[in-house]
């Protein structure tokens, strides 16, 4: 499913409509992939000056942005690079990565003064490493503990080869320089690394119980709760708008009014408003999500 989603995106329009589709002052690459690093560099930049001309969902739009993802795939390859031998298969790591190249360009601005290999890195590897970390775990855990896991069993390992027995929880607090309390939840948090199947049987007190199987005792996952987790956490970002953005907020999502209908009451462009729109769904996103690119 990743792969079909990422696919999609990487989609292009064919060679006729390539040709024609972007405008005379800016032609596409024959094969956006096979250009030199050094080529893309300064194409990327003429491709990100047209993309910030371009409206939206226009057909132009879509041109420049896939030849942008397909120019830069070389730097998801790059990065992919460093996770071989984990045992993953790697094309579900590139496409993991690319899901990084997208957002990168999605939210790269020329005015950064950067160059936007050292912007999209960061996105690319930190999507990467949060593959593995959602699909190697068992059970999602905060990072903190996934690498207080990693410590404590190399503390472990030590304290047994030289003690010659299982090392108690004070022992591995001494080595590790943590608490006690420390060394318990990442022992706890260890459990989430490996899990039992959901059909496994489970025997009844007495004969007349019969066999029971684990998903019989797991309780309904409540989506509502989770629905007020995120109102919770979106409100004090929401706080942090200006009125204007809020008021912009309202319109669209709760008055459901167009991006041309809100540009007339704010006297501006329709392509004005979506880019404001975007630029406050992508601050909101952003301090939601937390971490974006640093994992």
């Amino acid at each position: 499913m990743r792969t079909a989603v990422i696919r999609s995106q990487e989609r292009t329009v064919d060679g006729h409509t390539r040709a024609g589709a972007v405008g005379e002052d800016l032609r596409g690459p024959g094969d956006p992939r096979a250009v030199a690093p050094h080529d893309a560099r300064e194409l990327s930049r003429q491709f990100f000056r047209r993309l910030a001309e371009l409206e939206e969902g226009t057909r132009e739009y879509q041109y420049a942005r896939n030849t942008l993802i397909e120019m830069n795939m070389s730097l998801v390859r790059f990065a992919a690079g460093r996770f071989r031998g984990r045992g993953d298969d790697m094309e579900d790591v590139v496409q993991t990565g690319m899901i990084g190249l997208i957002k990168a360009i999605d939210r790269f601005e020329l005015s950064r003064e950067v160059e936007f290999t050292s912007f999209a890195l960061p996105y690319i590897v930190g999507e990467i490493k949060r593959f593995f970390r959602d699909t190697t775990w068992a059970v999602h855990v905060p990072r903190r503990l996934q690498e207080l896991r990693v410590e404590l069993a190399k503390a472990r390992e030590e304290l047994s080869s030289r003690l010659d027995r299982e090392p108690t929880v004070p022992e591995l607090a001494t080595l590790m320089n943590i608490s006690e309390q420390q060394v318990v939840e990442g022992q706890i948090a260890a459990n989430g690394y490996n899990s039992s199947s959901l059909d496994a049987a489970l025997t009844g007190d007495g004969p007349e119980h019969g066999e029971a199987v684990l998903a019989d005792f797991i309780g309904v996952e409540e989506e509502r709760l989770a629905l007020v987790e995120d109102f919770h956490a979106l409100a004090p970002l929401m706080a942090e708008l200006s009125d204007r953005d809020r008021e912009i907020l309202h319109m669209r999502f709760v008055e459901e009014a167009t991006q041309a209908e809100i540009g007339e009451r704010l006297g501006c462009s329709q392509m004005h408003v979506s880019r404001l729109i975007k630029r406050i769904i992508t601050r909101l996103r952003t301090g939601m999500l937390g971490e974006l690119g640093c994992a």
